[in-house]
C-alpha cells in the first residue's frame, strides 16, 4: 500500500435512477481533487477502504474528467453503508492493474482470429482495458457488435490500442456516472 498516494474524503453514498435488474448497488463519485491524484482519466483501479472496510475496484470515468466508484451490497453491508449516507472512503491507485474481464463477445471474436488474438496478447493490461471499456460503452447492441468486429480486424492488423476513444468521456459523453435517484 502506497500510503503517501492515499487519498481521503467523505462521499455521499447514492442510490442509481436506473439500476438495471439488479437493485442491489450503489455509487459515489470521487471528488474532481481526488480523482486528478489518479494515474489515468479512464478506468483506473484502486485499493481502499469504505468506513473502514477494505475493498479493490476499478473506477470509471464520470464525463466529467473524474471518477465513479459502483458499491455492491456485499461492500455496502460489510462498511455499514446504505444509499443516503455520507462514507468515509480512502483510496490509492493499486501497485498494477488486475487483468480486466474479457466479455465473451470479444473472447468469441478473438478466436476467430489467431492474428487478433496474438496482437491482444501483445499488449499492455491498459490497452486491453480501453479496448474492453471502447466495446462496452457503446450504448446499442448494434453498435457493440460493429466495435467487436473493428476491435478484431484492427488487432488483426497489428494495432494495440484504440485510437481516438475518449477514455474520460469528457469530450464525447460516453462515458459517466449514472444518474442518482431523486
Amino acid at each position: 500500500m502506497a500510503e503517501t498516494q492515499a487519498s481521503t474524503f467523505m462521499a455521499q453514498l447514492l442510490c442509481p435512477a436506473n439500476s438495471g435488474e439488479d437493485e442491489s448497488w450503489a455509487f459515489l463519485v470521487l471528488p474532481k481533487a481526488v480523482s486528478e491524484t489518479l494515474p489515468r482519466r479512464g478506468r483506473t483501479s484502486v485499493e481502499g477502504t469504505l468506513n473502514g472496510y477494505p475493498f479493490q475496484a476499478t473506477l470509471d470515468p464520470d464525463g466529467h474528467l473524474s471518477h465513479w466508484l459502483k458499491v455492491g451490497k456485499g461492500l455496502q453491508e460489510a462498511a455499514a453503508a446504505s444509499p443516503g449516507d455520507m462514507v468515509a472512503v480512502q483510496i490509492f491507485p493499486a501497485d498494477t492493474e488486475p487483468e480486466p474481464r474479457l466479455p465473451d463477445d470479444l473472447r468469441e471474436a478473438l478466436a476467430t482470429s489467431p492474428a487478433a488474438k496474438a496482437t491482444w496478447e501483445n499488449t499492455t493490461t491498459i490497452a486491453r482495458l480501453d479496448w474492453i471499456h471502447w466495446i462496452e460503452s457503446a450504448k446499442q447492441a448494434k453498435t457493440r457488435n460493429s466495435r467487436v468486429d473493428n476491435a478484431r480486424e484492427m488487432l488483426a492488423s497489428g494495432k494495440k490500442r484504440v485510437c481516438c476513444f475518449d477514455q474520460s468521456g469528457y469530450y464525447s459523453k460516453s462515458l459517466s456516472a449514472p444518474k442518482a435517484k431523486n
